[in-house]
Order: structure tokens, then sequence, then C-alpha cells
């Protein structure tokens, strides 16, 4: 009788643990930084990235996921579902002209309007733990809007191996845990730091509630850095230069079916002929490729880290992994366009630029537009830029609820369906257009579970458009086409229709063959530019300089006097040099 009783009551505990337990997945966002469309391998890419290749193998690959080509205006979008516009970050803060500062929609901060993913899982039960780049204002740190633990860098980039800026807009790389000021260690490397810090947070036992982490990597920002080790794998992988790597990896996109066969490679205005390179250009350019691709590999193994975690505190079946870009690879020569006074501000930041030590510790590194043409193959254009190289960027979903794995999506995402999905999987609803008695922006993103359930190919039919711009480049989606401007002097400032479905690669414009449609689509943006509150750009507007500007006036202000006289004169003469390089590239 005891007995029976006794077997009862345990049952009736079981029961009611059960029914208590959370079994919601866990939710893993991965982003990387300037990462390009082909720089995966399951993208078509040379470089080796097997722990993002298996999550793709487990999940889905989306091969028409665009975000927005500049940092800070993806981050507000990834994290709230809302326009970077309404969001408050039309742009980066580093880039926002004079004439465009008084408005709400381009503080470069995140609005006190909007309600982050991460306060509303926080909300709804789950743990929230950020480790990465923040770039949404000083203002509105991490756990300020939901995370409940955090380590973050609050600026554009910084330094990987040291705790240094690479502008002159700062003193110093501000890091922050928890909100708080940071001290980062001296064995400091940024990916495999973030991943220790977010495995930190997660903890070694599953916990009764699910956990969402932001993992938000430095890997592959200026300055582009990766241990030799990485670097060594490619010593000799792109000496035949950027060319022969574009078309491999088109070839390879269309083997791996990632884009049509179809696809056509425009030529790129501001790339060089690699045979007309020298044999010390083409030695430092091969090179800077070759630590881009080791850093690339470097982010994916210590994502493996992570992943080996969760598996071994049996974390890892129930687990939702996102991992996309902020944008398309990063074009700027700083050294080329910035004048002689960057250089002296490197030197004294001991930066240095040989060819020999590039990527590791105090080298200054980056990709170039050559380069970055490459890594954004087969599409055209780069990071800022409206181009599909500077918005088409990978997004692999793998984990629950994903069925069917191991297959393609080529129907049209956007960066703000993805917080719509995280909440979607997560059973959160979004507040609307109040939160906790306040007005609020709503949520505009789609959830992509229907696609991940196998229900749908694509969520958004062909009536609704999707409209953009950043830093006066700008475009609108519609079904399979695309209506884009970009602004000299690498884009010509004109108006272009593609079918981005048949003709990724933006080479054959269809406005005059299409008028009606292409009209249509023009006003569908004007309206775009209306309802979002769009400001004109001026007229001699470039986003890099205007980050320069920014960057030199920061240095007149800290020393001031004759020495801040003389960095705006050298400031004056640097941009008229870099703007005769640029010109002479593009002609």
């Amino acid at each position: 009788m005891y007995k029976q009783w006794y077997l009862l009551l345990i049952g009736l505990a079981c029961a009611v643990g059960t029914a208590g337990a959370d079994d919601r997945p866990n939710i893993v966002l991965i982003l990387a930084d300037d990462l390009g469309f082909s720089d995966v391998g399951v993208y078509g890419s040379e470089i080796a990235t097997p722990t993002i290749d298996a999550l793709a193998e487990q999940g889905i690959s989306f091969t028409n996921f665009h975000t927005a080509a500049s940092c800070a205006p993806s981050r507000a979008m990834l994290l709230t579902g809302v326009d970077s516009h309404r969001a408050g970050v039309a742009n980066i803060p580093e880039a926002i002209p004079p004439e465009q500062a008084h408005s709400p929609n381009y503080q470069g901060s995140l609005s006190p309007n909007v309600v982050t993913i991460a306060q509303l899982l926080s909300n709804g039960g789950y743990r929230t733990y950020m480790a990465g780049k923040w770039h949404l204002g000083l203002d509105q740190m991490p756990n300020a809007r939901g995370f409940t633990r955090s380590v973050s860098l609050a600026d554009t980039g910084a330094d990987n191996w040291e705790q240094k800026p690479y502008l002159p807009l700062y003193d110093e790389a501000r890091w922050f845990e928890d909100d708080e000021p940071l001290r980062l260690p001296d064995d400091f490397y940024s990916s495999e730091y973030l991943v220790d810090r977010l495995i930190e947070f997660i903890g070694d036992t599953p916990s009764d509630r699910p956990f969402f982490g932001y993992l938000s990597f430095q890997a592959v920002h200026i300055p582009v850095q990766t241990p030799p080790e990485f670097t060594a794998r490619y010593a000799d992988r792109y000496r035949n230069g950027w060319d022969e790597v574009r078309t491999t990896r088109l070839r390879e996109a269309i083997k791996r079916g990632i884009v049509r066969p179809t696809t056509q490679l425009i030529d790129m205005p501001t790339t060089r002929e690699w045979d007309q390179l020298s044999k010390v250009e083409q030695e430092r350019e091969s090179k800077q490729m070759a630590v881009y691709a080791g850093m690339v590999e470097a982010m994916d193994y210590h994502l493996g880290r992570l992943i080996s975690h969760l598996e071994q505190t049996g974390q890892y079946t129930n687990t939702l992994f996102i991992v996309t870009s902020d944008n398309g690879p990063e074009p700027s020569d700083p050294l080329a366009l910035a004048g002689p006074l960057f250089r002296w501000w490197l030197r004294l930041n001991g930066y240095h630029t040989d060819i020999e030590r590039l990527g590791e510790r105090g080298s200054f590194n980056f990709l170039g537009t050559d380069n970055a043409s490459a890594a954004a193959s087969p599409l055209a254009f780069y990071k800022f830029y409206a181009g599909e190289g500077g918005m088409r960027v990978p997004l692999v979903i793998s984990g629950p609820p994903v069925v069917a794995p191991s297959r393609l999506n080529h129907g049209f995402a956007y960066v703000k369906d993805v917080a719509a999905t995280i909440l979607d999987i997560a059973n959160v609803e979004h507040p609307g257009s109040l939160y906790r008695g306040k007005d609020i922006e709503p949520m505009t993103g789609k959830s992509l579970q229907p696609i991940l359930q196998a229900r749908t190919e694509r969520v958004r039919d062909d009536s609704e458009v999707i409209g953009y711009e950043v830093g006066g480049n700008a475009a609108l989606f519609q079904g399979d086409y695309k209506i884009v401007m970009n602004r000299p002097s690498v884009g010509d400032g004109q108006w272009h229709l593609y079918n981005i479905q048949e003709d990724p690669g933006e080479y054959h414009d269809l406005a005059l063959e299409l008028p009606g449609r292409f009209r249509r689509m023009r006003d569908a943006y004007d309206h775009y530019v209306e309802d979002n509150g769009v400001l004109p750009i001026p007229d001699d507007y470039d986003q890099v300089r205007q980050v320069g500007v920014h960057g030199y006036q920061a240095l007149a202000k800290r020393y001031g006097g004759i020495a801040g006289l003389i960095a705006l004169i050298l400031l004056a003469c640097g941009w008229v040099l870099g703007s005769r390089f640029l010109r002479q590239r593009t002609s």
C-alpha cells in the first residue's frame, strides 16, 4: 500500500516537473562583420569553414538574403525588426553628415521608440547573453536593452590583438562588461575571447530556462588580423590574383546551386588588372587576402568550440543556430584615402604594414576594393553600396524547428525577418505599437519559420516591397526584381532595374525593357522615402571620407592649438591625394 502511494507521488512529481519545464529551443545568433557572400564554403568559397558548413548540412542556406550595406543599420534591424531609419540608425554614427544630424532618424543610436528582441525574450523567460561588437550607441548599451550578461565593443571596430582603436575617432577601444568599462586580458584575440565569454555566460549545466546568445564577431572587419598559422594555410592560394578567385567562386556557386547558370560577372571599375601590378604589389595584395581568409577560418574554428561546448554539456540538440553577416566585404584602403596624417597616427599607435607580418599583432591590414570584389563574387559592388555585393550575404539557419535539412532556399528574405523569426520560434509575441505603456515602432519583418518548416518557399508575395537607403545609395525589392542606385565615384548615380533571381550579378539592366515595372518601383521607392523619413544626402557626400573627417576633427580637438591646425591642413592634403587616387582607380 505504502509502496503504491510512493510510486504515485513520484509519478505526479515527475509529471509536474515535466509540465513546468521550458522546452523552447536555445537560440544562438552569430553575426560576422563584413563577411562576403561567397566567403563561406557552402556558398562556393575556397576558405575552410567546416563548422558553418556542418550547420548548413543540418539546416537551410538562404541564397537571396539581404541586409543593409553598412553595419549599424543592419544591427538595428537585426535586433528590432524595424527599418533602420525608424530605429534611429539610418547610417553609422561615424558617417552622418551635419546636414542630417538634426533628425531623430540619424542619431546612429537605437531610438527609445523601438524594443529589442533581447528585451522581449528576457521578458518571455529567456536568459539573454551577448559577446561582441555592439555599435548601436553608448547611451543604449546591451544590458540596458535586454541582455542579462554582456561583453561588448561599443564602436565600429577595434584591434583584434590589443585594446586599441583602428581609427583616430577614439582615444581607445571602448570595451564594456555589463555596460561597465572593461580592460581586456593580455592574451586577447577577438574571436577566441568572444567565444570564451559566451561559453562562460551559458555555463556548463543546462538550465530549466532556454538562452538567447548573440555572438557578434569582429571578424573580418578592419584591421584584418589572425594568428599566423591560419594565414599560412593560404600562403600560395591568391598568387594569381582576384580575377581567378572571382571566376572560381562563380563556377562553384553555380555548381552548388547557390546562383543560377545565367549569372554573369560585371567588371567593377575599381578592380585593376592583376598583371599590371608590380611583384611587390602582387605580394602585398595576395598576402592581404590570405590573412583575410585565415581570419574567416579562425572565426569558424572558434565557433566550433562553442558548438563543442554545447554538445559536451547536453545543450546542442535543442539549440537553433543563425549565422549571417552585417553587410558585404569592406573595400576601403585607408592608407591610400586618408593621407600622411593617418600613417603618422598608425605609427603613434604601434601599427605597422610590413608584408611579412601582416595579420599578426601590431599589423594594420585590410582588403581594398579589388579583393573585396572577389569576396563578394559573383555579385557586384561591396560594403557601403546598394549593389548585391554590399547587401546580399550568407544566412544559414540550423537546428529545431528546421525540417528537411541540407537544402537551399532561393526566396527573397531581409534582415528584419531575423528578429521576427527568433520571436516566432521562441513563442514570444511582439507587443505591436505599445510596450509597457509607451508607443513603439511595430515590427515589420516577417517570420521565416514557414520556410524552416518546409511549408513555403517564400514569405512575401510579388506585390510586397522592401525599400532601402544608406548614405544616399538606395534600392527597392519586389518579388524577383530590384531597382538600385549607387552614387559616384564607384556608381553612376542612375537608377537601374534587375531580375536578381536570374541575374544576381546585376549584369543586364531591364529599365528600358520593362518601363512599366521600373516606373512603379520608382514610385514605390518615393513612398518609402516619405514614409520613413529618409533625408537627401549632400551632393559631395562620400561615406568613407565623412568617417575620415570625423576622425581628423577628433584629432584636432584632442591635440588642439597648432597641432590641431596642422591636423586639419594634413587632412585637406590627404583627401585631395586620396580623391585623386580613387578617380584614377575608377577611370
